[in-house]
């Protein structure tokens, strides 16, 4: 499920409310550098030739969209930052946050920004001035073991969780995490982030990236990878309150 138009929506959206998406990624294919096998923008392409979207672009579409939910009494509980791959490799990301902050105040002055970020690009240090910019950078970590991120977000670069969570620990009380619970078979080997082993060791890193809050959610649309499970709400909620005894908020999506 490809996001045909830069700015979408508005969506009600599990985690964010009624959200106005912004996409910063090609509207014809996913630009990402992850390729995990759960993402409803399917797999990665090898199309050469992708584009981010024009910065002049984005301001444009947003403007019109959030002039018109004015005109009508109409306003976003978020801008969200999510679209087909991952937005913070935008090369002009830092600018086009601040033009959204800008038309953020100007039309919908209590509405939240949100980016929603695999966490990859936290070395680059305009992309973390950003998202200390927004209200919620809301950062994933779908396990707290190296082994089973890569299986899981298949990165297309070599990949540690140990620069992942140093990175994320810049945002100390200020970010929000998003982890992905799910199990199945993945090319021949069995993937499960819910075992006891996983869950200690997702502990293990919440404990270190102190985030402000956490989102746990579960398969909820179809997945490029057709061997996946979904968990049930009863289970999530269980990891949920395990994250909730060390004193975390902790929102586990129905």
């Amino acid at each position: 499920m490809l996001f045909n138009e830069t700015v979408f929506g508005p969506i009600h959206s599990r985690r964010l409310g009624v959200s106005l998406g912004i996409n910063l990624l090609p509207l014809e294919s996913k630009l990402c550098n992850f390729n995990c096998i759960y993402c409803e923008c399917g797999w990665n392409t090898k199309d050469k030739n992708k584009k981010f979207n024009l910065r002049d672009e984005i301001k444009l579409h947003l403007e019109l969209k959030l002039k018109s939910m004015n005109a009508e009494n109409r306003y976003p509980d978020s801008i969200t930052f999510s679209g087909n791959g991952e937005p913070t490799m935008h090369p002009e990301f830092y600018a086009i946050i601040d033009d959204t902050l800008m038309l953020r105040n100007k039309y919908a002055p209590n509405a939240k920004i949100s980016v929603l970020s695999n966490a990859t690009m936290l070395a680059n240090a305009n992309v973390v001035a950003a998202l200390l910019k927004i209200d919620n950078a809301i950062l994933k970590l779908d396990s707290g073991i190296n082994e089973t991120a890569i299986m899981i977000n298949k990165p297309q670069f070599t990949y540690s969780i140990d620069k992942i969570i140093e990175h994320m620990q810049i945002f100390k009380h200020r970010m929000i995490l998003q982890t992905m619970f799910l199990r199945g078979i993945y090319d021949g080997k069995e993937i499960d982030n819910t075992t006891e082993t996983e869950i200690q060791a997702w502990l293990n890193a919440i404990q270190k990236i102190e985030p402000r809050e956490i989102m746990i959610y579960t398969i909820d649309r179809k997945t490029p990878a057709d061997s996946l499970q979904k968990i049930s709400f009863a289970e999530l909620d269980s990891i949920a309150e395990l994250a909730r005894k060390s004193g975390y908020k902790v929102q586990a999506a129905k």
